[in-house]
């Protein structure tokens, strides 16, 4: 199988088939193919950050049909509006769906996703391949020998169960409220007795301004907790590492949405996590 990888900077098979792409001044984006590949079996690996970039998917799989490649997958670990998967107010969009319609109508013979946010992802995709977090968790954590996992909310909770049991330690349930209208949190809940300085591993899908993360944080010191370390497997942080990094004395992530380079986080590669 052939590989072509639309974000460059963005490899967990190794380097593609080589391409030109690139975004008419319009704003349409375009690729061209530069080398062969009929009656080829091709993967496409992406990762999703905007419009633009469902644009080049789409036009990538347009140009690799007129090739005359009939077997292609896709490997798109964060899939894009997987939080958006389901309609809280009047007159929003179901925009999860929107996506999945849109790679669905590409007809990949399979399509591979990481650690999707809820069951919907899966549920909405022709063909999909879900690859879970446990081994991801697993490597986060390799080196510690005494530490309870830590689920931030009820939504999180089946995951960190199901890591809990492969791994054979204890978890700590927790909830919070969040406001529908504006997204604020007013409240956590730690469903535990006082942790008397335990190391506590936070692990959830999804880190995007980390508020969530803060205000667990700040429970679990209260609630008497030792260590903090965070693990999420699609690190988006719009906000930084700062605040963060006041409260969790380590933070994993993946490369499944961006690639960083800062001592603040240990980014593991989804190549050496999962592929292998």
């Amino acid at each position: 199988m052939k590989v072509i990888n639309l974000d460059q900077t963005f490899q967990p098979y190794g380097s593609g088939l080589a391409y030109a792409a690139f975004t008419f001044n319009g704003g349409e984006p375009h690729i061209r193919l530069l080398e062969p590949v009929t009656n080829e079996s091709v993967l496409i690996t992406t990762r999703v950050r905007s419009f633009n970039d469902m644009g080049l998917l789409i036009v990538a799989v347009d140009a690799l049909r007129r090739a005359g490649v009939t077997d292609l997958s896709l490997f798109l670990p964060y899939f894009p509006a997987a939080r958006q998967d389901r309609c809280m107010q009047q007159g929003e969009a179901l925009t999860v769906k929107v996506y999945a319609d849109l790679i669905n109508n590409l007809n990949f013979k399979e399509v591979t996703i990481f650690d999707p946010h809820s069951d919907v992802t899966p549920a909405l995709l022709d063909r999909v391949k879900v690859m879970t977090n446990e081994a991801f968790v697993e490597q986060c954590i390799a080196s510690l020998t005494s530490y309870v996992l830590v689920s931030p909310d009820a939504g999180a909770l089946k995951k960190t169960y199901k890591i809990a049991q492969h791994l054979g330690v204890d978890y700590i349930e927790c909830s919070k409220k969040r406001n529908p209208a504006n997204g604020q949190l007013s409240d956590v809940h730690i469903y535990a007795p006082p942790l008397q300085g335990q190391t506590c591993v936070v692990v959830d899908d999804i880190c995007d301004g980390g508020a969530t993360f803060l205000q667990l944080a700040r429970a679990l010191r209260q609630q008497g907790a030792g260590s903090l370390i965070l693990v999420v497997s699609h690190g988006i942080f719009s906000q930084g590492f700062e605040a963060l990094k006041t409260y969790y004395d380590q933070i994993f992530s993946t490369d499944s949405f961006q690639t960083f380079a800062t001592p603040e986080l240990t980014q593991i590669s989804l190549s050496s996590t999962l592929l292998n």
